[in-house]
């Protein structure tokens, strides 16, 4: 028996029965779909694998639609499986791809392209690949510039630079090698539309004429890019000209580039495809991978773990106070996004002890350490975020941390701004924050704003892009030992 054969009829018994005459509805779609019918071969397909339950879900589904025209032609299309890599990607997430690839026959068919996507480099993708040491940087940067202008902020410190590198990724993976006809999608032509939208919303906020709505998706990348541009240049400062530069979004992609979606034919509900997440496809939900409503990113218990040192240090209350405002946040969006119950209570249950939170402490900070070399004194640093906004937290700052440099604030407000040179004191700023004197000017001459601020009533990208954000919420938290409480925000994955 052929081995394409013997995987489509093994995917068949692994998908829940809903799915498979979903994948023969859906094949016919796609062939429909296709723009060179006669030689199906000469058609490529993309579909984006982030490491996830959702994206292996998606990409087991697609694989068998692949094997189904196949079965039913004798040939199919290109199908090129991408995957964004970057440092909030553990290994576990690295082995689940690779599990995943070997149970669908993947490594196998020359009918099947598998490309890990680091920042504009592509190549073949490979397990046991390290990291480059240049992708760590570009994250560890963008962290903590992010973080320095919002305390820390879970979304704003992660997810924003996070989310236009996706994009990115999509125009990098889609005019590879002589492109790709057709994208998949798991979101609903309505929620593509909304997105696209919301794009060119922001786009006009900001100042930026959107491009062109007939480009489709190569003027949303085009829009993107605009707003990227923008979104770089206010947190890390005009100065950073080169490093702006290379934060673009790719978008030399066709304009007769079209999205798929297969919305209409599954579930993304993962109680719904269990059985084929672990038992066929060998997916594992890894202590270190699966954090909140994330399987495939650490990032998320950094993120808690940053509310629990902002609520500690800044506000003077407990660590255990600030992660148990986080985990109620989190456990509520994961429900919100159909986790099955018992993923929900296993997160739960990891942070319900203070052995269990202080286990928890342990790992964001060895993670830290180890993925962006960030110490518990820088992550400190960035939750006081000290320089940023002429800095306006310095004074506090000094005192409760460096007492020892409080007689030298004027000098060191001195060297933030630009008025004086001190190698001696700027090395040490450089060590306190990790982050170089350059950047520590730029953070000075931006905005900083602090999570009780009403944001619409802001300037600037962030801002926008903070009001519009629905992964957040607003609590009435105890910001003093005192017990005083504002409104303040909560937010993350």
């Amino acid at each position: 028996m052929p081995v394409h054969t013997t995987v489509l009829d093994d995917l068949r018994r692994a998908l829940p029965e809903q799915d498979v005459p979903a994948v023969e509805e859906c094949a016919t779609k796609l062939y429909d779909a296709l723009p060179r019918k006669d030689d199906l071969g000469s058609n490529t397909v993309m579909v984006a694998y982030g490491g996830g339950k959702d994206s292996a879900y998606a990409v087991a589904f697609m694989r068998a639609v692949h094997l189904t025209l196949a079965e039913r032609h004798g040939r199919t299309f290109r199908l090129r499986v991408s995957t964004l890599r970057h440092s909030g990607m553990p290994y576990p997430v690295m082995a689940n791809i690779d599990r995943t690839y070997r149970a669908l026959g993947l490594y196998d068919d020359p009918d099947a392209e598998l490309l890990l996507l680091e920042g504009d480099q592509v190549r073949p993708f490979a397990r046991d690949l390290p990291l480059p040491h240049r992708l760590v940087e570009f994250n560890r940067v963008d962290m903590l510039m992010s973080g320095h202008r919002t305390y820390g902020d879970g979304r704003s410190t992660f997810c924003n630079a996070c989310n236009l590198n996706v994009a990115n990724s999509f125009g990098v993976g889609a005019r590879h090698d002589g492109g790709v006809d057709l994208i998949v999608t798991g979101d609903s032509p309505k929620e593509q539309r909304d997105y696209a939208l919301w794009i060119r919303r922001l786009a006009r906020e900001a100042g930026l004429k959107p491009a062109d709505a007939r480009k489709g998706f190569k003027g949303t990348l085009e829009t993107l890019d605009g707003l990227a541009q923008t979104y770089f240049r206010e947190i890390h400062g005009p100065e950073n000209a080169d490093r702006i530069e290379e934060r673009g979004v790719a978008s030399d992609i066709p304009q007769k580039l079209a999205f798929f979606s297969i919305y209409d034919y599954t579930s993304y509900a993962s109680g719904a495809h269990w059985k084929l997440l672990t038992d066929f496809l060998g997916f594992v939900f890894d202590e270190i991978a699966f954090n909140f409503t994330e399987s495939d990113c650490a990032n998320p218990a950094l993120m808690a773990h940053l509310r629990g040192l902002r609520t500690e240090y800044v506000y003077g209350r407990t660590y255990g106070e600030g992660i148990d405002q986080y985990v109620d946040f989190a456990l509520d969006l994961m429900r919100r996004k159909d986790f099955p119950e018992h993923l929900v209570e296993e997160i739960r249950a990891r942070y319900a002890t203070e052995d269990g939170v202080e286990a928890m402490r342990k790992a964001a900070t060895r993670y830290g350490e180890e993925t962006f070399g960030l110490e518990t004194g820088h992550l400190v640093c960035m939750v006081y975020s000290p320089f940023a906004g002429r800095a306006v937290n310095l004074h506090g700052y000094l005192a409760a941390e460096h007492p020892e440099l409080l007689a030298d604030e004027e000098r060191i407000r001195a060297v933030l701004a630009g008025r004086a040179e001190d190698q001696a004191l700027a090395a040490r700023l450089e060590r306190i924050s990790g982050l170089s004197v350059t950047d520590l000017r730029a953070l000075h001459d931006g905005p900083v704003w602090s999570p009780s601020m009403d944001m619409s009533t802001q300037s600037g990208l962030l801002a926008q892009v903070t009001v519009s954000d629905p992964h957040q919420v607003r609590i009435r938290a105890k910001t003093s030992p005192e017990g005083d409480e504002v409104l303040d925000r909560v937010s993350g994955r």
